[in-house]
């Protein structure tokens, strides 16, 4: 066990620990193992926005849906329902391409059945990923910009209000080059299918190649961001900007990678207070 593993750990026990009300309740988007979801619902009848959580872990199926159960938590307590996501990951079957990419868009417009049935307000969703899952949130902000020929379009996605990738990934190519951690390019070639693909593989899976995506996206970075480093955020909130997406970059003193998803963190607590200034804005 890495002392990240273990850091996790500690803060996904004692904010579950900590954290009263109803257990998340499950539900299915496809028959493969990792096909779900866990939907965390506020007390209450009235409609709640909805924050879709996407966590990390360098696409990989070692790491779970349960990194982001405390910030599932602790949202949750402040009146947002929250749809947590698993995917298939590389190293399981179905993991990669298409198929992580298709279960991100399949989870996600999950939740027009689930708001026939739970008080949710579709008109005010955003999405929240960490790390490789900040990648797939802007992905998936992205999903009406995709080609006309890609596998992973889709008919009418459910659109965001908001993205925030959390020391996300969002530029596959840079990472590809330059990124430290993750198991380098390899682990990006594999993601793609780039071996089959071939540079066509980036078109309908980076966001930097999508851009602009017609959503405001909040890019936040650790300073002691070790995995992502914070020039990975300000430079792809600058090809945001210059493309017209109302990119704001967001860079937090002190924080490193896993800062960042820790609900009791002052980061995490600048960036709640943004979300939720966007959340129960008046429409």
């Amino acid at each position: 066990m890495s002392i990240g593993e273990w850091f996790l750990g500690l803060i996904i026990g004692a904010a579950v620990a900590a954290t009263p009300g109803a257990a998340p309740q499950r539900f299915a988007y496809g028959p493969a193992p990792s096909q779900f979801g866990e939907l965390w619902s506020p007390s209450g009848t009235t409609k709640a926005p909805v924050v879709v959580l996407i966590h990390g872990g360098c696409w990989q199926r070692s790491y779970g849906l349960d990194l982001m159960d405390p910030l599932a938590a602790d949202l949750r307590e402040h009146g947002v329902a929250v749809w947590n996501i698993e995917y298939r990951r590389l190293g399981e079957a179905g993991g990669g391409y298409p198929g992580t990419f298709a279960d991100v868009g399949a989870a996600i417009d999950t939740l027009r059945g689930l708001a026939t049935r739970y008080p949710l307000d579709l008109t005010r969703v955003a999405a929240v990923g960490h790390s490789a899952g900040g990648h797939l949130a802007l992905w998936a902000a992205a999903r009406p910009k995709l080609p006309s020929d890609s596998v992973v379009k889709t008919r009418d996605p459910l659109p965001f209000g908001l993205v925030v990738t959390l020391a996300g990934i969002n530029d596959l190519a840079a990472y590809h080059e330059r990124g430290p951690a993750c198991g380098g390019g390899a682990t990006i070639d594999a993601l793609i299918d780039a071996r089959r693909r071939g540079a066509a593989s980036y078109a309908d899976t980076s966001p930097r190649a999508l851009l602009p995506l017609g959503v405001e996206p909040l890019i936040v970075s650790g300073d002691e961001d070790g995995i992502v480093p914070a020039p990975f955020g300000r430079d792809y909130a600058k090809a945001a900007l210059a493309t017209g997406d109302k990119a704001t970059a967001l860079d937090l003193p002190g924080a490193d990678h896993f800062a960042l998803i820790d609900p009791a963190s002052p980061g995490w607590a600048t960036v709640r207070e943004r979300l939720l200034a966007w959340a129960f804005a008046r429409k």
